[in-house]
């Protein structure tokens, strides 16, 4: 029995059986199905989607061999099918014999071989064989014909005389058949970063391919691509070393990338780069490839920006320079010919800079008009019938906010800040813009606050947040992100396209199994699993702060132990991904190093590097002995940052990347990047001759006996953290001997006497069986040499009204409340909103936000959706409840994106997150990745109570909330979770 089911949407294959079964006979033919499944055998798993893949290894009924022991299917393209499809056919021809070292014959001809079994490949209305099959009726198109970049794969019994059976590979236009067969590449177990990243390719002895209609279906996004910019130093130095530079023969290996990835549209390199005047041979390649060339937002009419460098005349200016800009632009349209392209129209400033101060609408809009006609001259065809984008690019959205207006046909691509929040998009219900909508995202950017270039610092959760808001309100047509070098960004490039393709398919759910199923697909399933907990957690952490502006300020020193955790998170995760290292086949290791490895440790050590700087300063402010100690550990970790990145260049692969980690990271002192790394300075101490005893307390960065007042730790409660430290340091040369006296016998102190050589800490905690109820104030005594003594307070808060086991929610200690978003008491949706968790969003845990993102704006109180958290608060009183949430900026051109908070029943405030939109607010947001609004409240007695976080309009995304009821202090993450017993329902 021969089953044959048809999927709509890309890589869905057996979602008959995902959906709800709303009659008998769906139920019956999924249960049908899902037999034939089972009795199939071996096969492989889609490493792209989790979902069954349409390959096996071993024989069975109705399956293709493409190849098996040992011989390989022939495979036919017609000689009137696109060039382009016959040089993919190359390569599936090279990709099976990679996977079953046995290579296929390849015939590029007009008429088809006669063989028991062969693979045809060929594009409607090209294919003379493939067109004979449909009208013969051996072929069935209809879900594919008329279709954009839609193929076909199907096994077809008698496709002809003298064939048995084919597989049949066919696409709907020339960039279908080619993505049908890099599909089957994919699906053998070949990655798109088989080169670009050193990926083995795992052997088979036999594949076959199932019976069946397999489809990729067709893309939710139109043109879907990358942009390699600001490539030097590392691009550019490695593209020299390795092809002569970017000329064709590096493009090839580009083209082949975006194509194995789904990518249809590519703005080529362009700082000292032009693709068409640096090589003749660049561009008719694209076109030959069916890659959809494009230029940036500052390089109108085909031509680059470093081209007016080589042959312009006069200035860069439309009001004194009109003729010579004219000819320069005509020049662009007549080399671009007939070769598919997306032609960039209005005009920015030279260099990427804003027009001057008298530029005007009118003058822009003259400058589009004056264009298109270039346009329609050059092509003989109406400007209408050529692709053209206009960027609303920084300044050029304030122009179409002012009213500025390109024609109708005429594609609005609309861009992030540079720093991934999107600044505007299409109105809900408005009249739809024939050329519609895309937008231009970023990866990779060199600007203010400070450039990010170095490593990849794009969590996908983030990525995922914004773009399916583009998705929902119908920004469609292009997607292209600024990915700078290609590499470091292999894994949020390829999901930006995966999402391109088909967003429906990726819910917020999905995402760790999309995480998952990458790691599979680069390392195979045993390590899949902690190696996506890897990727997910470095570039969260890294997507904290990019690596370029941490700072020895960044993370506190002295307040929850910030910096301890941050360093202990980074180390425990390098010391995760060392070991599956080192249990790796050897295969693995250059694609794991460079995906993987290599990211984790670099961004760890870097890090600890400035978080060490920061102790070297403090501890010389202190005078401590140890400063030099971490003055030795800055040039151990400076040096480890070296020997990291000369490995990656010149051992890695055998020097395959040379050049590529040349990106400066250490060494900014202003936006953009330094010419060199250099070590942080450090700061030496001149130890005394004799011991000298110094007393740091946590949570203080001040030292005793130099200190008049008391030493004092933050206050124990049983629902806080449980231990503090004391540190007892040496300023002298020699080491000293020391004793600790608790003033009580339930407060414990870890050790009570000893040596200290340099430094020493002790932990303080609490024995709660016997420690009595209510508040005490217990004095530890600390003895040192020459008569030093040092008495630190510990306030120990015992209530007797509540107790760890009976109480729920989260509850105050040392005068603040720290609830993370996702750990809501209760969500109330109203029927058409709802709350959405978005998994691993945000700099700590997880982020909710209300869907749908393109809901009506709500007015808050009563049942309007919002989030409850129960919280116990110790006393009454004024509280601040700083609400912390993702940096979206106003993207529906309101006066702000709105929320409110309440506490218990008083009345909503509503607050604007943008009410405070000056640069300096923004560059603080994008900075630190996050946007911390604070209200004020008043709570009239201690105990339990309720804090609301309500919708007011949609796009708002909550990350964590901290109520500061007068003891919070300074973090960049913010306090810790406080003690947190979730409802039942909630657990």
């Amino acid at each position: 029995m021969n089953v044959s089911f048809q999927n709509h949407h890309p890589q869905q294959r057996g979602a008959l059986c995902t959906a709800p079964l709303v009659n008998r006979r769906q139920r019956l033919l999924c249960l049908v199905l899902l037999l034939l499944v089972a009795l199939a055998g071996p096969q492989a798993a889609s490493a792209s989607d989790g979902l069954p893949s349409y390959i096996a290894t071993e024989k069975g009924m109705g399956r293709f061999p493409l190849s098996a022991d040992g011989k390989a299917a022939p495979i036919y393209v017609s000689a009137e099918d696109y060039p382009g499809v016959a040089r993919v056919a190359k390569h599936l021809q090279a990709d099976i014999k990679m996977v079953t070292d046995a290579e296929p014959q390849l015939l590029v001809g007009k008429k088809a071989p006669k063989a028991n079994e062969i693979v045809l490949v060929g594009t409607l209305g090209k294919s003379p064989l493939i067109d004979k099959m449909v009208r013969d009726r051996k072929l069935d198109v209809a879900g594919i014909a008329g279709r954009w970049e839609t193929s076909l794969i199907q096994v077809v019994e008698k496709p002809m005389r003298g064939v048995d059976r084919a597989l049949v590979i066919v696409g709907s236009d020339k960039r279908g058949t080619i993505y049908g067969m890099y599909d089957l590449s994919g699906e053998i177990g070949v990655s798109p970063w088989y080169w670009w990243a050193d990926v083995p390719v795992k052997q088979k002895q036999s594949v076959y391919v199932l019976p069946g209609r397999h489809t990729q279906g067709e893309p939710a996004v139109k043109y879907r691509g990358f942009f390699i910019n600001d490539e030097a130093p590392a691009l550019s130095g490695w593209s020299k070393e390795k092809f002569g530079g970017f000329n064709h023969k590096f493009y090839d290996k580009v083209f082949e990338l975006l194509l194995r990835l789904k990518g249809n549209y590519l703005w080529p390199a362009m700082w000292g780069n032009a693709i068409y005047d640096d090589d003749s041979l660049s561009a008719p390649l694209a076109d030959e490839y069916g890659v959809v060339l494009g230029t940036s937002h500052h390089e109108p009419l085909t031509r680059a920006h470093d081209e007016w460098r080589r042959y312009g005349k006069g200035p860069w200016n439309y009001k004194t320079n009109k003729e010579n800009l004219q000819a320069f632009w005509r020049k662009g349209m007549e080399r671009m010919g007939t070769h598919e392209s997306i032609v960039t129209i209005g005009m920015r400033g030279d260099g990427d800079e804003p027009m001057s101060e008298e530029s005007n609408i009118a003058l822009l809009e003259q400058i589009v008009t004056d264009q298109r006609e270039i346009i329609a001259n050059v092509t003989g065809k109406p400007a209408s019938e050529t692709p053209q984008i206009w960027a609303l690019y920084k300044e050029v959205q304030d122009y179409y906010d002012k009213g500025m207006r390109v024609p109708d046909d005429v594609t609005l691509l609309l861009a992030d800040d540079n720093w991934g929040n999107i600044r505007k998009l299409p109105k809900p219900g408005e009249k739809q813009h024939a050329g519609g909508y895309g937008i231009y995202y970023h990866f990779d950017y060199v600007g203010g606050p400070r450039n990010y270039k170095w490593l990849n610092t794009n969590p996908i959760p983030r990525v995922w947040e914004q773009m399916q808001m583009a998705h929902k309100y119908g920004a469609d047509r292009i997607w292209i992100v600024n990915v700078g070098d290609i590499k470091p960004m292999e894994f949020p490039l390829e999901f930006f396209l995966d999402y391109a393709w088909n967003p429906d398919k990726w819910p917020a759910e999905r995402l760790q199994e999309y995480t998952i199923l990458w790691a599979e697909e680069q390392f195979g399933s045993q390590y899949a699993q902690p190696i996506a907990e890897i990727l997910a957690k470095y570039s969260k952490f890294n997507g904290r702060r990019k690596p370029e502006l941490i700072s020895p300020e960044t993370y506190s020193l002295t307040n929850y132990r910030e910096a301890e955790r941050v360093v202990e998170a980074y180390n425990k995760l390098v010391e995760k991904a060392e070991q599956i290292y080192e249990e790796l086949p050897a295969e693995y290791k250059d694609a794991y190093y460079q995906l993987v490895l290599f990211p984790v440790k670099a961004s760890a050590n870097l890090n600890e590097l400035h978080i060490t700087v920061g102790k070297n300063q403090l501890y010389a402010k202190q005078n401590r002995t140890a400063a030099n100690d971490m003055a030795a550990k800055v040039k151990e970790l400076f040096e480890k940052d070296q020997a990291l990145i000369k490995y990656y260049n010149d051992t890695l692969a055998g020097g395959k990347w040379s050049h590529m980690m040349d990106q400066t990271h250490i060494s900014y002192t202003y936006w953009q990047q330094p010419e060199k790394d250099l070590m942080p300075l450090v700061k030496l101490v001149h130890a005394s001759d004799g011991p000298a005893m110094g007393v740091a307390v946590e949570g203080s960065d001040a030292w005793w006996p130099l200190e008049k007042g008391h030493a004092e730790l933050p206050a124990f409660t049983p629902f806080g953290q449980q231990t503090y430290y004391i540190e007892l340091f040496n300023q002298g040369k020699e080491p000293f001997n020391y004793k600790v006296q608790s003033g009580a016998p339930w407060l414990n102190v870890s050790s009570t006497q000893g040596t200290v050589d340099k430094e020493q800490r002790l932990l303080v905690s609490i024995d709660w069986q016997k420690a009595p109820t209510g508040v005490q104030r217990v004095p530890i005594t600390v003895t040192g040499p020459n008569g030093t003594t040092v008495k630190v307070q510990a306030l120990v808060n015992n209530p007797a009204t509540i107790k760890p086991g009976k109480v729920s929610g989260f509850v105050e200690s040392n005068g603040y409340v720290s609830m993370e978003a996702a750990h809501y008491t209760r969500a109330v949706d109203n029927g058409i909103i709802e709350w959405q968790l978005i998994p691993d969003l945000g700099k700590t845990v997880s982020a909710m936000t209300p869907f749908p993102v393109t809901a009506e704006t709500q007015k808050p109180g009563g049942d309007s959706p919002h989030l409850e958290y129960k919280m116990y608060l110790q006393n009454a009183g004024e509280v601040k409840v700083h609400a912390y949430l993702s940096p979206t900026l106003n993207f529906n051109a309101s006066d702000g994106l709105k929320f409110a908070v309440s506490i218990d029943d008083e009345a909503p405030q509503i607050i604007n997150m943008h009410k405070e939109n000056s640069e300096g607010a923004w560059n603080k947001w994008v900075a630190d990745n996050i946007n911390i609004l604070t209200s004020t409240h008043n709570v009239d007695k201690p105990g339990e109570h309720v804090l609301k976080f309500w919708m007011v309009d949609p796009g708002v995304v909550l990350q964590k909330i901290v109520v500061d009821t007068g003891g919070l202090k300074p973090s960049y993450l913010g306090p810790p979770e406080s003690f947190y017993q979730p409802e039942k329902a909630n657990q």
